[in-house]
Order: C-alpha cells, then sequence, then structure tokens
C-alpha cells in the first residue's frame, strides 16, 4: 500500500518520508506533518507503533539508512513522496585524541553516508517530476566551534556543504534542498543512545577539561525543544523563496545571526 495516486495527485495530500522517527526531532516532526494534513512515512531502525497515532494517513516502516537493501525497500514500499526529511544521526562526545577511526566511520556512515545514500535514492523520482524537496537536519555544531565533538561535528559539516552543492544542481530540475541546524537539545537521546560509543573517548589528561565543557551544558541559557526543529522542518518543506538554512531552536537562531 502507498498513499499517493499520482494520476490524481491534486486530491491527494502531500507525503513525507523521515527518517530516525523513534524518538526526539524526528518523531516530533513526523507528529507536526500528521497534524498538518500530510501524509506521513516514519522510517527507524526498529519500528514502533506505539510512538505514533493509529491513522491512514500515517505509515511506520524500518529503515536502516547505513544499509542500502533497507533504504531501497523503504523507498519502494513508500511509493511515491513529496519530501525527505533525512534526520537520522549518531552522536559522540570525547576526546578526538582517544576517538578510535572505527568510531568515526560508525558515526559518518550513518550521520554523512547515510543522507548521501537515502537522498540518491529518493532523486530519480524528484527529477523526473520536476519536484520534490530534501530536507537535511544537521546541528548548530555547524554555527559555532564546540569542544569534544569533532567528529560529529566532521560529519554533519559534511553535509551542509554537500547540501549546498547538491541545491544548485538539483535547482535544474526544479527540486529543492534545505537545511534545518538544530540548536542544543538536552531532552534528546542523544547522549543516552550513544554511550555504548563514547566509552573511554575522555582519557585522564582530559578529564578536568570535559568536567568544565560539561558543567557548562548544565547550564544552558536557552535550548531547542524538538517542537522547534518539527516547526523548522514544516517551514522548510513549504518554502519557495530558496531559503537554504533554517536554524530551530532559539539557541540556534542567535549563533546563526552571529555567523
Amino acid at each position: 500500500m502507498t498513499f499517493n495516486d499520482r494520476s490524481n495527485a491534486t486530491a491527494s495530500p502531500k507525503t513525507v518520508l523521515i527518517t530516525g522517527c523513534s524518538s526526539g526531532y524526528g518523531l516530533a516532526t513526523a507528529r507536526h506533518f500528521h497534524e498538518q494534513g500530510w501524509n506521513v512515512v516514519a522510517t527507524m531502525r526498529t519500528p514502533r507503533k506505539d510512538v505514533l497515532p493509529e491513522s491512514e494517513r500515517l505509515r511506520v516502516l524500518a529503515l536502516d539508512v547505513t544499509k542500502p537493501d533497507s533504504i531501497a525497500a523503504a523507498i519502494e514500499a513508500s511509493g511515491p513522496i513529496d519530501v525527505l526529511v533525512n534526520n537520522a544521526g549518531v552522536g559522540a562526545i570525547g576526546a578526538f585524541e582517544a576517538t578510535p577511526m572505527s568510531t568515526a566511520r560508525e558515526i559518518f556512515e550513518t550521520n554523512t553516508f547515510g543522507v548521501m545514500a537515502t537522498t540518491q535514492a529518493v532523486l530519480p523520482q524528484f527529477r523526473e517530476r520536476r519536484s520534490g524537496t530534501v530536507i537535511n537536519v544537521t546541528s548548530s555544531v555547524t554555527l559555532a566551534r564546540m569542544p569534544l565533538v569533532a567528529v560529529y561535528t566532521a560529519s554533519k559539516t559534511a553535509i551542509e556543504g554537500f547540501t549546498a552543492s547538491l541545491a544548485l544542481e538539483m535547482d535544474e530540475f526544479d527540486v529543492r534542498v534545505k537545511l534545518v541546524q538544530p540548536g542544543y537539545g538536552p531532552t534528546t537521546s542523544f547522549t543516552s543512545n550513544g554511550q555504548t560509543r563514547m566509552q573511554g573517548l575522555i582519557p585522564e589528561p582530559y578529564t578536568a577539561f570535559a568536567e568544565r565543557v560539561m558543567a557548562d551544558f548544565q547550564q544552558p541559557t536557552v535550548v531547542t525543544h524538538p517542537s522547534h526543529v518539527a516547526e523548522a522542518t514544516w517551514r522548510a518543506a513549504n518554502d519557495d523563496t530558496g531559503q537554504l538554512r533554517f536554524p530551530a531552536g532559539p539557541d540556534a537562531v542567535a549563533l546563526a545571526q552571529y555567523r
């Protein structure tokens, strides 16, 4: 079953496919688009239907963005889509000196190559229809220097450059490509999801420095909530002005203004 019959597209709500919907920004974004009347394909590595409402306009599919076969199966099962939101990502906090290259590659596989692969899988239908939007969710680490996230920052900065170039490329075919840049979200599972990955990444010489950094994170003046990211993603999906970057959350907005 797919949502849209393109022979009668004007009568059908638009369809968005969102990666990483099990929690946090992705879950909030899926709920927001559904509340706005869109069809939603909410994907996650391990599908959980209990986190989203039952609805004829909402489907939950398995998708691991690091596996080509999983990407292909999810795209085929989704049918025609109007917007792709690349939200799935993994985090890691630690000293770069202590970060194994295997961990760095793991982060890039999801945050960078996973985004590229999923995007590449939907571009043919967008190009052929001369319609569609790709939205890549990065981070405010691309807006200001932050310590102990060197590899994570590199993975997200790569997507910033990728998106800016791809936007020019796909403009030839009336396809839009956008960035959403969330700020610091303490209510998300960024840290808890990476506990195993981050073990041993703060060696003794870095302990005092890391404690000072973490203390600052415990007392933020402003933060980003999942609703901020959902709303920014909604604006990006409906934008026709050519705007590329959409900072999400008051802290990200402030950083973008000072950049």
